[in-house]
């Protein structure tokens, strides 16, 4: 389906039998993989020299205008990166085994499944499914057979097996494992007492982006034991010259304890984007030149910095949002809403959700009064869940007759995030219709 949509058409596609569907094949364009893989087992691939800049791939991270913006990494910085986070920070040596639990579409997954592993001579596992199927049970079954010595996941994850199995890990033998890393999200307290207390090995923080390729904030324990602050993501990663920034004045912030904007001065590590694929401007734009009066590379998020140099993320600060350690744009999945005929307007927050962290949800207005509301959620899941994946699915769709505005016409998202949570709204004194807001006060 998405080939059909495709501007540039593939010559070949790769199909691999999962015996969960039929597999009908195109002549001349499909190729089974099995009988490739017997063909090409024992083949020997040389190496190919590149320059260390070249490009070594693209990966597409949520932007804010609803456009993503395509991560350009580069080759040598990249593995120069990786094959010292591997030993440093995740505890790998040759001959160890790495899990990480990740997508491999996702950044975790580039990073450390497929390319740090390899590079630093360890085993890497790739697992393809939830954590909780074919039961709750199977990440540790794998700990146990495979001697994984070191693993990586997200909250979300450890969250979701808490609930659905909190004793599954102490029915297995997990002796091999070092230490669990978690990132993509924050790690609240209980999380992480109840995954160390489950495992008996040290739970690791870290925390980065797509941009970056690899930790920015963790403790890096492969150098030397550092004391762990629950709550606090760490301490900036070798090669990251971390600042804090007034978002308002750019001053800069050096007291502890004192909010304000993450930013890496420069030089950026090895490993760290080039620019954005074929968009140098967009690239110095959205990252270097968004804090007043400074030039440098602006994360987006919130943080504090204690009297002792540890780093406390607090969120974003613009409207992406964190889903199950999956960062959203939330202008990317108004986009997609509004492609259903149905849809005139659309308007999407996101809203605090004790397992996924935030979860999305849509207010929208329809173009007719015939549209039959019950099967309205199910047709923009499945619109949304083709054209953005299933973890950019909303919880909920309100259908309202009108968004709430300012008279300038700016759509009040704080006020629709706030009614969700059930805060107080604030000022609504530039609100062009009050009875938009009412409406939706009555839903929740």
């Amino acid at each position: 389906e998405a080939i059909k949509h495709a501007k540039h058409q593939p010559d070949k596609v790769l199909l691999v039998n999962r015996d969960l569907a039929d597999m009908p094949m195109q002549d001349g364009r499909d190729v089974a993989y099995e009988p490739q893989r017997t063909k090409h087992l024992s083949t020997q691939v040389p190496c190919e020299w590149v320059e260390s800049s070249h490009p070594s791939y693209i990966l597409y991270t949520s932007g804010t205008t609803g456009t993503p913006k395509g991560v350009q990494r580069d080759t040598g910085g990249y593995t120069v990166a990786l094959g010292s986070s591997i030993r440093r920070i995740y505890l790998c040596e040759p001959g160890d085994t790495l899990f990480t639990t990740s997508d491999i579409g996702w950044v975790v997954g580039h990073s450390y499944i497929v390319y740090a592993p390899l590079i630093g001579g360890a085993t890497t596992v790739m697992y393809e499914g939830l954590p909780t199927r074919p039961d709750p049970s199977i990440w540790w079954q794998l700990v146990e057979r495979y001697r994984v010595t070191s693993m990586f996941s997200a909250p979300t994850a450890i969250k979701l097996l808490k609930k659905e199995a909190p004793d599954a890990a102490k029915a297995h033998d997990l002796s091999s494992l070092k230490a669990f890393f978690l990132a993509g999200e924050p790690l609240d307290e209980t999380t992480s007492a109840w995954t160390q207390e489950a495992l008996g090995v040290p739970v690791i923080d870290n925390y980065w982006q797509t941009e970056s390729g690899w930790p920015i904030l963790t403790l890096p324990t492969g150098v030397a034991p550092i004391e762990r602050r629950l709550g606090s993501a760490g301490l900036p990663v070798y090669g990251y010259n971390i600042k804090l920034f007034d978002e308002e004045t750019g001053a800069e912030i050096t007291e502890p304890d004192k909010k304000g904007i993450v930013t890496i001065a420069s030089p950026l590590p090895p490993g760290f984007m080039q620019t954005v694929w074929q968009n140098d401007e967009r690239f110095i734009s959205t990252y270097w030149q968004s804090v007043p009066s400074q030039s440098v590379y602006n994360t987006s998020d919130w943080g504090i910095r204690d009297k002792d140099g540890y780093y406390y993320i607090l969120g974003r600060t613009d409207d992406v949002i964190n889903v199950a350690g999956h960062r959203l744009g939330t202008r990317e999945i108004e986009a997609s809403v509004s492609t259903h005929p149905g849809v005139a307007e659309a308007a999407v927050v996101g809203v605090t959700d004790q397992v996924k962290g935030q979860t999305p949800i849509a207010f929208v207005t329809l173009r007719s009064d015939n549209i039959d509301e019950s099967s309205l959620l199910a047709e923009i899941q499945d619109v949304i869940a083709k054209q953005l994946g299933a973890v950019a699915r909303p919880s909920a769709v309100y259908p309202v007759n009108s968004l709430p505005k300012t008279r300038s016409g700016k759509v009040l998202r704080r006020a629709l995030q706030a009614l969700a949570e059930g805060r107080e709204t604030g000022d609504m004194s530039t609100l062009e219709d009050p009875g938009s807001i009412e409406e939706i006060k009555n839903l929740f």
